[in-house]
């Protein structure tokens, strides 16, 4: 028989998941911990060796939270804590290479990551009453602001790492690293003009970093000191798959800005299973494959063909692609 107190808890759970009190984790967060969460709390990088890096701990962090599954973000951050926050400048190291002797080798930061752990920590805070994580946040974005935020050719500008993207003369950018949700959240809870500013000239920025025929950013862009943008030597001219971030955090939390309008004249193009994977700016050389699922989701979010985008993976979907695509799910919400 089934006692009148168990009875009272599976009512009130019903009642809290018909009031949304409790939120269920989605079919898509419960795949991706399942293909790339391991037990420690590492996510590992299907496309690249089962690498882990402080974007892959970022995405899912901010997964973990916008799925209510502090268990899950707990052991996240555990693990990045523990594997590569670096004490002495408050940042992480960006690699772990699991066949690595050591298996971090590199302890230069990627902001993009220790941005969006920032971001995460924040989100979480705010949602499970947790002032320690509220204090994580806060103590990540000062050393962010600290060793990754400059002033160059007018503009505040976020690096991309500590090292090696500052060449006096020039500096190396990654657009996909402007983070405007998250320079939004920054400055919304600690009110730093340093984060508006970000805000303000990463957009101007983007502005500029309208190339070749297709009117696009690339990857990486060079910006000299007079304020003169290029695409960067050191990679291919490609509106590519780092790139195609910007438009998904262009849009997160908004309806359809002004700054979209290059990406959405861009994808009207083509066909929705027809889009290639990326575009060479200068020479507009295209691969024989499409967007795949991640990449075809944000396409999808930016033309606000929403009906199209579903919390479901697909079979084959690698770790970048599935990042993407539950990312471009929440952003929508």
């Amino acid at each position: 028989m089934v006692s009148a107190h168990r009875l009272a808890i599976c009512f009130a759970l019903a009642l809290a998941l018909l009031t949304g009190a409790v939120q269920a984790e989605s079919a898509g967060w419960q795949q991706y911990k399942s293909r790339f969460m391991m037990p420690e709390g590492r996510i590992i990088d299907t496309g690249n060796h089962n690498v882990s890096h402080t974007e892959g701990q970022g995405f899912a962090l901010l997964l973990a939270v916008y799925n209510d599954d502090r268990a899950a973000f707990d052991s996240l951050l555990n693990w990045t804590n523990k594997t590569l926050y670096r004490k002495d400048v408050g940042l992480y190291a960006w690699r772990y290479d699991p066949t690595g002797k050591p298996p971090v080798t590199d302890k230069n930061n990627a902001s993009d990551g220790d941005t969006l752990i920032a971001w995460a920590l924040l989100l979480a805070g705010d949602k499970w009453q947790q002032p320690s994580y509220t204090k994580a946040s806060e103590k990540l974005q000062t050393a962010i602001a600290k060793h990754n935020v400059f002033s160059f050719a007018g503009y505040t500008i976020m690096l991309p790492g500590m090292y090696g993207f500052n060449r006096n003369s020039y500096l190396t950018l990654n657009p996909s690293y402007f983070m405007f949700p998250a320079w939004q959240a920054f400055y919304q809870h600690s009110h730093l003009k340093v984060w508006k500013d970000l805000d303000t000239d990463g957009r101007k920025l983007l502005s500029q970093m309208r190339f070749g025929a297709p009117k696009l950013p690339t990857d990486w862009v060079r910006l000299l000191a007079d304020g003169t943008l290029s695409p960067s030597d050191g990679w291919p001219s490609r509106f590519s798959f780092d790139a195609v971030r910007i438009p998904l955090y262009l849009n997160w939390g908004n309806s359809n800005p002004p700054e979209l309008g290059p990406y959405v004249a861009y994808w009207r193009q083509y066909d929705r299973l027809s889009t290639p994977a990326w575009v060479d700016v200068l020479t507009g050389a295209k691969p024989d494959y499409t967007l795949p699922p991640g990449l075809l989701a944000i396409r999808d979010a930016t033309l606000s063909d929403k009906a199209q985008i579903t919390d479901t993976l697909a079979p084959n979907e690698d770790y970048y692609s599935s990042s993407l695509h539950l990312l471009a799910y929440w952003s929508i919400r």
